[in-house]
């Protein structure tokens, strides 16, 4: 309704409803008056009392028209309509606001999130490199810590030697001076004695004289004496015959008597340690005897009434290796069951991988009597080594179950007949092994264990039917040996309660698998010691709790002695492998000098 009030936009629709036409100003001349008064204002928004004027008369025209309230609730239905659709514009505005704000509020929760991203991401970096320099810097320590003890050892060693040294030449400065006086002490003495023999020799001689006549005259009488007697007795024996037969009788029966029970006890005491005792080269022996039964009665009994393990308990080795020793304890059982031949087996490898305890495992699991024996025990026994041996295979062959000979490090006395390499006793003691395992036996079974097979004497080599190649164990070997010996020696200790021993809250799984991946190299036996080291660290504590520090602790020592131990053993090897070349040569250039021909005194080299 704009219009009404002099205003010049129409109402929506651009249209005035019938009826409704405001009248024009009086006069002709008034409409072009204020047209030209329109132009000359700028302003839209400008006071005109001719509008009031036709808003009045508009308004007289509307009261009188039928269509008055038609056209007043039309124009409020126009108002609000644009209300509402002013409202739903300002609701579509708020709306629009509160998405803006939630996407705002969206974008900040996402930078916030990418940020404590990011944070967390440079603080694990952070974590790791503090990590890494920790760990150099405590390799660093270990590292000055080995050098340290090498420069005290070393300064040990010279001042050992020094000492030596100087308490040598003190030695032999004190036994010059003690020569020195003995011999002037013995020349002093001998110079009395000399002027008292000159002084006296007259009388000397006399005396000398005078005792060679009393015993001359003795024995000549003792003579005559036993003369006569033997003399008298024999004719007195010739003259009566039954004292002769009775003389020679009563000897014979005598001498029959001697070498009788002589050779009798020999028998009997061979027969008795044969079948009651062990040889003397046998060091252990799960073969039942009289005289340990007498002994230990309670443990033989359990010994009989045990029954017989898997061949592999408590042996953790190669998946491939652990199914070919099942396959040979098999056969070793049948073959038992049957009265079979044993074959002989060689057993090689770094030692600690399991050679021994297989070796009676496999003796248990078949029925058979195990016996081991060193070869380390042959050498000293010198001319005696060979009767040994012969003992040895005599005692395995009386045995009804069977016997499993183990000799380990069978090398010692097993290498090759050299001469410059074994002695004439050792070579005889191996030529009696090697004819008592010429051939195939059912009584006993040959396993072999070395750590360098290639020093075999080649017979050796021809006698042994299998040989199986021991090896460290891989990673997940060591896995497996960490948590055995762990769950052994620390676990069962701890949850039991029997004594003080108690462990630390820790990731026992994820230390397992930690150390199993650090201890690369190590053989068995020396992972179970790490396992009763941990042990031993936990009953020296104060408390008695083993923590993750000091099994730490524990793994470094044995990493270090591992590494001293290659160490040596590198020096070992080189020092075998010079000693060998240096021995070849002399051999070599001894075989290369010829017999000197005749009439010359040089010997001439064989080309």
């Amino acid at each position: 309704m704009s219009w009404l009030f002099g205003y010049n936009n129409a109402p929506s629709g651009g249209q005035i409803p019938p009826g409704m036409i405001p009248p024009g100003p009086p006069g002709g001349g008034g409409d072009g008056g204020d047209k030209d008064k329109g132009k000359s204002r700028s302003d839209a928004y400008s006071f005109d009392s001719a509008a009031l004027e036709r808003a009045a008369k508009a308004a007289q025209t509307l009261e009188r028209s039928p269509h008055a309230k038609d056209a007043l609730q039309l124009s409020k239905a126009q108002e609000l309509t644009l209300q509402l659709e002013h409202q739903g514009k300002i609701k579509e505005t708020e709306a629009h606001i509160e998405q803006l704000k939630m996407e705002q509020a969206r974008v900040m929760q996402e930078e916030k999130r990418k940020t404590l991203q990011e944070e967390t991401k440079q603080n694990q970096q952070r974590s790791q490199y503090q990590d890494q320099l920790a760990r150099k810097r405590y390799e660093d320590q270990l590292a000055q810590q080995a050098r340290l003890n090498e420069e005290n050892l070393k300064k040990q060693e010279e001042s050992i030697q020094k000492q030596e040294q100087m308490k040598r030449s003190t030695m032999d400065y004190q036994a010059e001076l003690n020569h020195k006086n003995d011999m002037k002490r013995i020349e002093a003495e001998l110079r009395g004695k000399a002027q008292v023999e000159r002084e006296n020799a007259d009388l000397i001689r006399e005396k000398i004289r005078l005792k060679a006549q009393e015993n001359r005259q003795t024995r000549l009488e003792s003579i005559k004496t036993a003369g006569a007697v033997l003399g008298e007795g024999f004719r007195a024996l010739i003259s009566d015959w039954d004292k002769v037969t009775a003389t020679v009788a009563g000897l014979t029966m005598a001498a029959a008597g001697i070498y009788g029970s002589k050779y009798g006890i020999g028998v009997a005491a061979r027969y008795t340690e044969a079948r009651l005792g062990k040889p003397s080269l046998v060091r252990e022996t799960s073969r039942i005897t009289v005289l340990e039964t007498l002994k230990h009665p309670i443990q033989i009994g359990k010994k009989l009434f045990k029954k017989n393990e898997e061949v592999l308990t408590g042996i953790i080795l190669k998946p491939t290796l652990e199914e070919r020793l099942r396959d040979i304890a098999i056969a070793t059982r049948h073959t038992k069951k049957n009265s079979g031949f044993y074959r002989n087996l060689l057993m090689y490898g770094p030692p600690g991988t399991g050679k021994t305890m297989f070796a009676k495992n496999l003796a248990r699991h078949s029925g058979m009597d195990y016996a081991i024996m060193t070869g380390g025990d042959v050498a000293p026994m010198g001319k005696e080594g060979v009767s040994a041996m012969h003992k040895v295979f005599d005692w395995a062959q009386t045995s009804r179950k069977g016997v499993l000979l183990f000799v380990d490090e069978a090398d010692a006395f097993l290498r090759k007949r050299n001469r410059e390499l074994i002695s004439e006793d050792m070579r005889a003691t191996l030529n009696a092994f090697l004819y008592r395992t010429g051939e195939q036996s059912n009584k006993f079974m040959l396993v072999l264990a070395s750590n360098t097979p290639e020093q075999f004497d080649w017979a050796i080599n021809d006698r042994l039917d299998e040989m199986v190649e021991f090896i460290l164990p891989d990673r997940e070997e060591r896995q497996r040996l960490v948590r055995h010996y762990f769950d052994k020696y620390v676990l069962q200790p701890a949850f039991e309660g029997k004594g003080r021993m108690k462990i630390a809250e820790f990731d026992y799984d994820l230390k397992c698998t930690e150390i199993a991946d650090r201890i690369e190299g190590l053989s068995g036996r020396e992972i179970s010691k790490l396992g009763v080291a941990w042990q031993a660290s936990a009953y020296a504590s104060e408390t008695g709790i083993l923590t993750e520090e000091m099994i730490d602790e524990k793994v470094n020592d044995s990493l270090i002695a591992h590494s001293k131990k290659v160490v040596w053993q590198e020096d070992q090897t080189l020092y075998s492998y010079d000693t060998v070349n240096q021995t070849h040569n002399m051999s070599k250039k001894g075989a290369s000098m010829a017999i000197p021909k005749s009439g010359s005194s040089a010997p001439e080299t064989a080309t």
